[in-house]
């Protein structure tokens, strides 16, 4: 069985991470599925996902300053929008995530959440989650 949804989140700024674990849960509840496995996917070219540390916001603060120093604004830029820092970024986290259900639940670790980045905000962006299993 396959199931898919979209949610909606509304970032206020550049370099914003969403803590949207409870919405993939959410999305996972919704479809019944008991086992088997989550994509998590974000169709824009300057937002990403990935799966970090919940616990401690100076982690979200020192992976921002880390993608800021690898991918600066920089005026050699070629870009129109002048986002191309943005699109950087997200090619180096990345536009989907494929993590586990078990029991109806998404297997992470103790101190892991699911983690929705803005690089371009502040916007209107969409999530997709398809949940594949029995």
């Amino acid at each position: 069985m396959t199931k898919f949804s979209e949610f909606s989140v509304k970032t206020k700024s550049q370099n914003e991470w969403l803590n949207i674990t409870r919405d993939v849960q959410a999305a996972i509840d919704a479809s019944g599925i008991r086992e088997g496995i989550c994509v998590v996917f974000i169709p824009h070219t300057t937002a990403a996902v990935t799966i970090n540390e919940n616990a401690d916001p100076d982690v979200q603060h020192d992976v921002t300053l880390s993608l800021n120093m690898i991918s600066p604004d920089r005026r050699e830029f070629r870009h129109s929008e002048g986002n191309s820092a943005a699109h950087t970024k997200t090619s180096l986290v990345g536009p989907s995530i494929t993590l586990i259900v078990s029991k109806g639940r998404l297997l992470l670790g103790t101190w892991q959440s699911i983690f929705f980045n803005e690089y371009d905000g502040p916007r209107t962006r969409r999530v997709q989650v398809q949940v594949l299993g029995d």
